[in-house]
Parts: C-alpha cells; sequence; structure tokens
C-alpha cells in the first residue's frame, strides 16, 4: 500500500519527510489553502512522486507548474469537468511529446468529496481521463478539513480505476485502516493520503509520527 503525504509547505520539513520514503509527496497550488507552497520543489529521490493539487485552476496554469516545479501527477480538488479532464490530459500528451517523455508519464488524479452518501455513477465520465480517483470528506474546504467520511461507502464503488484514499486518516487510524485494506472494498485503493492529522502546524507535519504511520501501515501489508 502507497502513501501520499500531502501539504507539504516547508523546505526544512519535506527534507524531514522524504527521508521516512513516502511514496508521494502533495504540494497545494492553491492560494487561499493555509499550506499554499511557493517556489520549486526540492530535488527528491526518483521513487517519490510529486503531486500538485489544484482547485479550478486553467489548463495553462497547471501545464506551467508541471514544468516549473517539475510535477509527477496532477491532483484536481475542484468542480473540474470530465470535459476539462480531457483538455488536459491532451496538453500533458503533447508535454510529454515536446519533452521527449513516456507516453504516461504525467497522470491525473481526480477528487471527490464524499458525504453522508455519494453517487459513484458520476465517475463514469471520467474514467477516460483520469488515471486515479481521490475520495476525501465532503466539508468547507475543499481538502484538509480533518475528519474522515464512511468508508463503507465505497463498497458500491465498481469502477476499474485505482483510488486514494483521503480524508482525516491519523495515527490512530491503524487498526480501521487494517480493516478496511483487509476487505473485497480496497481491491482497487492505491494509497492513503494524510495530510491534517499529521500536522504541528498547517503545512507542518510531525515526522515522528508519520514514521510510525508509515511503518505500521506497511507491516499491515
Amino acid at each position: 500500500m502507497k502513501v501520499k503525504v500531502c501539504g507539504m509547505k516547508y523546505s526544512e520539513n519535506i527534507e524531514a519527510v522524504v527521508a521516512l520514503e513516502p511514496d508521494y509527496l502533495g504540494f497545494i497550488f492553491w492560494e487561499p489553502s493555509k499550506r499554499y507552497f511557493t517556489g520549486n520543489a526540492p530535488g527528491l529521490p526518483s521513487s517519490i512522486k510529486q503531486v500538485g493539487v489544484f482547485v479550478d485552476a486553467k489548463v495553462d496554469e497547471i501545464i506551467e507548474k508541471v514544468v516549473q516545479v517539475p510535477l509527477d501527477l496532477i491532483q484536481l480538488h475542484g468542480q473540474e469537468s470530465a470535459q476539462f479532464c480531457a483538455q488536459l490530459k491532451d496538453e500533458l500528451q503533447l508535454l510529454e511529446k515536446a519533452r521527449q517523455k513516456d507516453k504516461g508519464t504525467y497522470k491525473i488524479i481526480k477528487a471527490f468529496s464524499v458525504g453522508t452518501t455519494f453517487s459513484f455513477e458520476e465517475l463514469t465520465p471520467y474514467e477516460s481521463y483520469c488515471d486515479y480517483f481521490l475520495f476525501d470528506t465532503k466539508g468547507p474546504l475543499p481538502g484538509g478539513n480533518g475528519y474522515a467520511f464512511d468508508w463503507q461507502l465505497l463498497r458500491s464503488y465498481t469502477s476499474d480505476v485505482p483510488f486514494f484514499l483521503s480524508g482525516g486518516i491519523g495515527p490512530t487510524d491503524i487498526p480501521a485502516l487494517a480493516d478496511f485494506l483487509a476487505s473485497p472494498i480496497a481491491q482497487k485503493c492505491h494509497a492513503i493520503d494524510v495530510n491534517s492529522k499529521f500536522e504541528i502546524s498547517p503545512g507542518l507535519k510531525d515526522p515522528k509520527e508519520l514514521q510510525i504511520f508509515i511503518n505500521k501501515l506497511r507491516k499491515e501489508n
């Protein structure tokens, strides 16, 4: 099971988290966020993929960040339509050709907010254009609300697109995650996404808590 640590902000803290060898690091490029990231990400080992989180940004703005930072994955955390995802996918493929990258180098994650109910039928138009889905808790913010949704709702998930599980996952959730990951519901779960529950302050992660969590999660798998 892969691990994504999202909402990274500070250089020294990023270095400390990189040492824990997560699979993904997420950087938020939405200015209203307390975890808004400016500048370029430090060089990371190739084993750690950089994810840029955008909320209703324009395609050209996203492409600019993909090149500048640089980014491996683009996480769309707003109200982006399937048509928008199709346009972004086309532009990413053009960028791959221009930069002589392998096809599929850049991947798209489309996030969906889950409340007390969720209609998985709305995912169908996105399946052709997104490499992953991400399920987060519906709340006042696009992400980082700090509480979980009912994972049992994912029993209705029938898509073949792998997904990231997000939303208020914290240090005390290993037993619940172990049960979830051992169930048929998790067959398409690609990664666990953590953020606010491991923070000392917005954007500043606690490396010790993350290390314990990552070790336990990987032990369970």
